[in-house]
């Protein structure tokens, strides 16, 4: 049999979401439980695979099929695609399987072409109907344009808004059916000006073309962002939906609305949701008109609301989730058109997760497994401080639509938000709306505010996806976006001043607010008391201060993964002495510079250690090259000279002695303690005495240092640098009489080192992936410079995502897994963790869980992350 493209509502379920799409299978799911949906079809995924494989082209068996499915939805609905007496108008809709809200295109009333609109007027003399014909006909034509042949929508908004003004009308609604007739006219003159060619008439030929657009817009670029972003892989495609119209623009006895079965920003159990009368489901999204809360609905149309009600509780028991829904209602009878387990905000995500558990529909490990692990970084954000908002006015007030608080400048361009943040600047976007094209300004944003639409709003819903704070609907604001200002309270606001924002309560304050740290919730500890009763691995904390250290424990770390030994010389009394060691011309002068140092190291480490209260601590030895640590001012340069008795001369030239053409392969990591033994002399007399102090005090803690050694990439390395440690603890420790163990492991950063890891296993007591170099190394990408061509690497698909940021799997994971199983039999004591900044990333957890490591180590906040996402990896491979 040929391959089957094409399923009607009714071939489907829930479970073949992968072929179908997440709107396709929950379309074919609500049909199966006997749900109110107009009875159309899916095109698959493959489909979309096999349109980029021919070429861009969709073949004559995937059209044919199509046709198929269009006169079966004929038979279904007793109407005729094209047809002049009984025509039926239908959706085109994207659905891929991971949901990606806002980052797709739809189709409405399609099939319409003046024949048809004549025909639909002639058989129906209201003049209501007329104007509801109309107004369809000149949203199809502008979506179309749009969505299809990518003529942008603004051209269309001009003519509205002119029209609008002509009338002197504030909304569409108050547009007569000739004014619309006559805007369906300049929209099709507007298409012919852009593209030079008719509106295409015949309903075959815009159904093609809009199920190739939709194929298309999976390789958009605000898809493919938000696909880098989500970890959602280019070849899975997307599924097209086609099904007939059902028109909440009919009357005011139709209408259309988006719901949530309980509130996606608090997580709240009730229904929460807004509804537009005489409406398309475009108009609520887009937040065009702001629309009406959903319980309003119940005094304008009871018996639909009533079923509504029915629907939500329908599909919450039968999905055990949140659900977001879109639906219309048609001359008063309710369609469901989509439902879907609902985006929700981190505080929401937590909570209903516990209520659903309480409720008896989720087990712990059911819940552990629906909360997504990046989603938490939001509720570690910083909040407005409570005594900064008593004592601040608000000047305005939207819809608290993502919580959170954000201060910066003004800007009224996602362009403008991009280049400013990219200069340093803290910025809050301001728009009338956003759409799609804008994902990337919101990203680089502090916070959003927008003075059109609701909740459930473009701007509200990515926002929430992306844990950005976000006021919308503040229709107080009056807008000037192109002279780059607005009113607000009696003010005038320009780019570049101060707002600050409240995502949670939808307060809009003049200037700039102080934040403070989140407080954790109650929800958020009963989810990790369950996250750490299903992980196998351990989570640790890369800190470098006390300070950090402290904040890690409370997060929940269990020791330091890595502690950078270099960044505690940067203090100006270290510098000072760490400079003369640099330029010293012999190993004693470098030896007495090296002791003035010691004491803060030493303090420094005990500190680290009496924060982590005997949990491990790695601290990793100096590593960055030398001449990171000298002055490149000729001003510091002269004070150098004339503390260490140099002439300006002298400095300078071991200032450019120590310039590399390549320093991050340069003379950095183990190769300073092979020429410069005496600096590592030092640490370890720094550490093991901190430890041994720290022991002391704390006779119910066990403190085991952990000394690592970078940049290892020869067995013979390591066995050097390692008995200068062992050789200067040991007798720091015969010195004191104390009985303390340490260990002394290594880094694998360098391919070599995982190449050989059974030889440098025999010398190590540890490894610890140092994945940021390796990854640098692997690739041979400069981690400082690879942003200049990555993004040509995304649009070309040569990478899907930056391997900085998520572990390559493929090359570098293989390099980990090999260098597991060479070291592990040598050794099998050797434990084994990753500290890159891959260490905070879900995916990247869940491989070294696949693999077998002891321990991830991330930045303090990314913690809970990386508990959540190691609970997730743990319970799918005991599934799996």
């Amino acid at each position: 049999m040929a391959n089957k493209w094409v399923y009607m509502f009714s071939e489907g379920n829930m479970s073949m979401r992968n072929l179908l799409g997440g709107k396709g299978a929950n379309l074919a799911e609500m049909t199966d439980i006997g749900l109110p949906v107009p009875q159309g079809f899916t095109i698959t995924t493959e489909a979309c695979t096999q349109y980029y494989e021919d070429g861009r082209k969709i073949n004559d068996e995937i059209m044919g099929q199509a046709m198929e499915g269009v006169k079966k939805m004929e038979e279904l609905n007793g109407k005729k695609f094209g047809d002049l007496e009984n025509p039926l108008l239908v959706s085109v809709r994207s659905g891929a399987r991971a949901s990606m809200p806002g980052m797709m295109d739809t189709i409405l009333n399609l099939g319409l072409n003046d024949e048809v609109v004549a025909a639909m007027i002639k058989g129906n003399p209201d003049p209501a109907f007329e104007r509801f014909v109309y107004d369809s006909y000149r949203r199809f034509i502008q979506m179309f344009s749009d969505v299809v042949m990518e003529v942008g929508k603004k051209y269309f908004e001009q003519l509205i808004d002119k029209m609008k003004e002509r009338k002197g009308v504030k909304f569409d609604v108050d547009l007569t059916a000739a004014d619309l007739k006559e805007l369906a006219e300049q929209f099709k003159e507007e298409y012919k000006k852009q593209l030079g060619k008719d509106f295409p008439s015949d309903p075959v030929e815009q159904l093609k073309l809009a199920i190739e657009a939709v194929f298309r817009s999976w390789d958009n670029p605000r898809a493919n962002v938000y696909r880098r972003d989500n970890d959602i892989p280019y070849s899975w495609g997307t599924a097209v939906n086609v099904m007939p119209m059902v028109f909440g623009n009919l009357n005011d006895q139709s209408g259309t609305g988006v719901a949530f079965t309980r509130d996606p920003a608090t997580g709240e159990k009730k229904l929460m949701g807004e509804f537009l009368k005489n409406a398309q489901g475009e108009d609520v999204v887009a937040g065009v008109r702001t629309p009406m809360p959903i319980a309003q609905m119940e005094q304008e149309f009871p018996e639909a609301y009533a079923d509504f009600i029915k629907v939500c509780e329908t599909l919450e028991n039968h999905y055990h989730d949140m659900q977001d829904m879109e639906f219309t209602v048609e001359n008063k009878k309710l369609y469901m058109l989509q439902c879907r387990n609902g985006k929700r905000t981190a505080q929401a995500a937590l909570k209903i997760a516990c209520d659903l558990v309480d409720e008896g529909h989720k087990t712990e490990e059911e819940a552990v497994a629906m909360i997504d692990p990046r989603n938490l970084d939001t509720l570690l954000h910083p909040q407005f401080d409570p005594e900064a908002v008593k004592a601040a006015t608000p000047i305005g007030k939207g819809l608290g639509a993502s919580p959170g608080a954000a201060c910066g400048k003004i800007v009224f361009t996602a362009d403008d938000a991009t280049s400013w943040a990219g200069r340093g600047e803290k910025v809050v976007l301001v728009r009338l709306e956003t759409s799609p094209e804008d994902i990337t300004g919101m990203k680089s944003a502090e916070g959003i505010l927008t003075v059109r639409g609701g909740m459930t709003s473009h701007a509200a819903v990515v926002a929430r996806g992306m844990g950005e704070c976000c006021v919308s609907g503040c229709g107080d604001i009056e807008m000037d976006e192109e002279n780059k200002c607005f009113k607000l309270a009696g003010r005038e606001y320009h780019e570049g001043d101060y707002i600050s924002i409240d995502g949670t309560t939808g307060n809009i304050y003049d200037g700039q607010l102080k934040t403070v740290d989140a407080k954790i919730a109650g929800e958020f500890g009963r989810i990790m008391g369950w996250a750490d009763k299903f992980r196998r691995l351990k989570v640790r904390t890369n800190a470098d201060t006390p300070g950090d250290a402290k904040k890690a424990r409370e997060l929940g770390a269990e020791g330091i993964g890595l502690c950078r030994t270099e960044h505690m010389f940067f203090d100006e009394e270290r510098i000072a002495a760490f400079r003369e060691m640099i330029c010293a011309d012999t190993k004693e002068a470098r030896e007495k510079a090296l002791e003035k140092i010691l004491p803060y190291q030493q303090d420094d480490f005990r500190q680290i250690l009496e924060a982590m209260e005997g949990n491990p601590v790695t601290i990793r030895f100096l590593d960055p090259p030398l001449h990171e640590f000298v002055p490149h001012e000729e001003a510091e340069q002269q004070k150098l000279a004339e503390a260490l008795g140099k002439s300006l001369s002298d400095v300078r030239s071991i200032v450019e002695g120590l310039k590399e053409f390549n320093p991050m392969m340069g003379h950095r990591g183990c190769r300073l303690t092979v020429t410069y033994p005496e600096i590592a002399a030092m640490q370890t007399k720094a550490v093991i005495r901190a430890a041994i102090e720290v022991q002391k005090a704390h006779a119910d803690w066990k403190v085991v240092p952990e000394i690592m050694i970078p940049l290892v990439g020869e067995a013979k390395e390591l066995k050097f640098v390692k008995d200068v440690v062992v050789k200067t603890a040991d007798a720091e420790i015969e010195k004191a009489g104390s009985d303390l163990k340490y260990e002394v492991g290594t880094m694998i950063e360098i391919p070599r080192a995982a190449l050989t890891a059974d030889e440098i296993a025999a010398e190590a007591d540890f490894f610890c992936f140092g994945t940021n170099d390796l990854t640098q190394m692997t690739f041979g990408f400069s981690r400082d410079d690879s942003g200049k061509f990555l993004n040509s690497y995304y649009d070309e698909k040569i990478l899907e995502s930056d391997p900085f940021a998520k572990l390559d799997q493929t090359g570098v994971g293989k390099l980990m897994d090999m260098a597991l199983k060479l070291g592990k039999p040598v050794k099998p004591s050797l434990h084994v963790g990753i500290c890159g900044e891959h260490g905070g990333d879900p995916s990247s957890v869940e491989f070294c869980d696949s693999i077998g490591l002891d321990y991830v180590s991330c930045s303090p906040f990314r913690i809970p992350v990386a508990r959540l996402a190691a609970a997730q990896a743990a319970i799918a491979h005991k599934k799996g």
